[in-house]
Formats: structure tokens, C-alpha cells, sequence
């Protein structure tokens, strides 16, 4: 009887090791695969913006959806209006994060609000793509910050407000300066994080007399729709090797992280602020 066990115990151990031989490296190796990336920008690619609302079910916004971001403002359908809304920022704690596909900062706790209609957008995170997203009159710049604000109101409907911020080649960015350093640091290297200390948002120079606004998505997949879009009219520089290293840091397939351009479907675009400002 023990024999029997014996021979049953080393059969089990036998089957195991072939197990391991035959299937145990191809399921490491699946998992040690750092740069398994859900989707990329390159407009051949199986994973490119044409293909994200295919890759998965709960994406099927970026193919379907009837109003998706970016758009071209074209001044010849912008309705001027002449209001602006009050924006509040304050330092808060935050990191510098390498998602791979963009470099992101998100702060923690209270760095202030921007207020749409009487409704209080919280800012989370900022990022940035190059070359821009959005287009002005068919131009596009050299790169372009997304602010991401999300309210928690249970009763708004539209939760996520992002203000954009243009940039064209010319004198360094002073910001983008401070984070030098940092982003060097994390060159190609996804999931890297590291921690700023205080950040205060009024340090990218975030206002603006004169603004865009329409109603659009995420850029990115799963391409929500319902977001507020405020696109900053005033064009800021930033210098070359900013954006080379802004580029550099992320992956290979996403050194040109602007998704394309969407349709309008006749959307409206406004132009806020004083009528006599440039």
C-alpha cells in the first residue's frame, strides 16, 4: 500500500514538472511583458485610433460616438459670448507619473476648482500630448496640457471638465522646467512615479481672458462622452528640447500622442469672454 502511494506521489511530481516545462515560461513570460499595451496612436496599427472602439466593448464610444474630441474650432461657427467663470487654485500635494502613453501629475487633496454654471469641478490630474489635439482653424501646435477637473456632485450629469492649453516652439516653459529633472528620470520607464511636494497649478499659468468651450470627450479610450471642453484662446511656447524630452519619456508608439481629428456632427462651439480682448 505504501509502494502504491509511493509510485502515485512521484507520478503526481513528474506530471508537474512537465507541466511547468511545457506551459509555465510561455505564462511568465505573458505576465513579465511590460509593454503589453491596450492601445497606441500610430494610424497602421492594429491598437490604433481607428481600431479602439474594436479592442474593447466598453470603448465602443471611440468609434460610435457622435461627439467625440478633439475637434478644429473654425472661427466662422463660434458664437462669441461675453461672460467669464471664476477658476480657484491652491498647492496641494502631488506626483509626476509615466503612464506610457503621456506623463501625468495628479494631485492630492484640495488644489482648487474651476465652476461651469454654478457647478464645482474639482482639478485631479494634468497631462500632456504633443502635437496638440485640438486645431484652430486647422492649425495645430506643438503641444497641448489637458487639465482634468471631476465633480462629485451626484446630481450633475456631465462630471468631467477639462481645460485645455495650447503651446507653440519658442521660449522654455517655466513649469514644465521645475519637472525636468523628473521626467528624465523616468524616461521610458511605465508606472514610474515620483513625488513633487507641494504643487500650486497657478504656476502653469492656467488663465486665459478669452476661451473655447463645447461638449466633447476623453481623447483616450474609453472615450467618454459628456465632457466639458475649455479651450484656452491665448497661445503659450515652450521650448524644443521640452517637447523632445516630453516625447522621449513615454513609449516609442506614443512619442505623437494626439488622437485625430472627430467630426463635428454640428456641435456648438462658444467663444467666452470680453469681445474687445485678443
Amino acid at each position: 500500500m505504501k509502494s502504491k502511494s509511493k509510485l502515485t506521489n512521484i507520478l503526481s511530481t513528474l506530471f508537474l514538472i512537465v507541466f511547468l516545462i511545457l506551459v509555465g515560461p510561455k505564462s511568465i513570460n505573458a505576465q513579465e511583458v511590460e509593454d503589453e499595451r491596450e492601445f497606441e496612436y500610430a494610424a497602421n496599427s492594429d491598437k490604433g485610433p481607428r481600431k479602439w472602439g474594436q479592442i474593447k466593448t466598453e470603448w465602443a464610444a471611440c468609434n460610435n460616438g457622435s461627439s467625440q474630441s478633439p475637434i478644429d474650432m473654425s472661427n466662422e461657427r463660434v458664437r462669441i459670448i461675453s461672460r467669464s467663470e471664476k477658476r480657484s487654485y491652491r498647492a496641494a500635494n502631488a506626483t509626476l507619473k509615466n503612464r506610457g502613453h503621456d506623463i501625468q501629475i495628479q494631485w492630492f487633496g484640495d488644489a482648487g476648482s474651476i465652476f461651469i454654471n454654478g457647478t464645482e469641478y474639482p482639478l485631479r490630474t494634468a497631462h500632456w500630448h504633443s502635437p496638440s489635439e485640438h486645431t484652430i482653424n486647422g492649425r495645430r501646435y506643438d503641444m497641448e496640457l489637458h487639465l482634468v477637473h471631476l465633480s462629485t456632485d451626484p446630481n450633475v450629469k456631465n462630471k468631467i471638465a477639462v481645460i485645455g492649453i495650447f503651446y507653440k516652439i519658442g521660449k522654455h516653459n517655466q513649469f514644465l522646467s521645475k519637472l525636468m529633472t523628473h521626467i528624465r528620470s523616468m524616461s521610458d520607464k511605465k508606472g514610474e512615479e515620483k513625488s513633487l511636494g507641494m504643487v500650486d497649478p497657478e504656476d502653469i499659468k492656467i488663465r486665459s481672458k478669452r476661451y473655447y468651450r463645447y461638449m466633447g470627450s476623453l481623447t483616450v479610450p474609453p472615450c467618454t462622452e459628456g465632457v466639458i471642453w475649455t479651450i484656452n484662446k491665448k497661445v503659450k511656447t515652450v521650448s524644443r528640447d521640452q517637447v523632445k524630452l516630453l516625447r522621449e519619456a513615454v513609449h516609442d508608439y506614443a512619442e505623437e500622442n494626439a488622437r485625430p481629428l472627430q467630426p463635428k456632427n454640428n456641435r456648438d462651439v462658444y467663444l467666452y469672454g470680453p469681445s474687445n480682448t485678443n
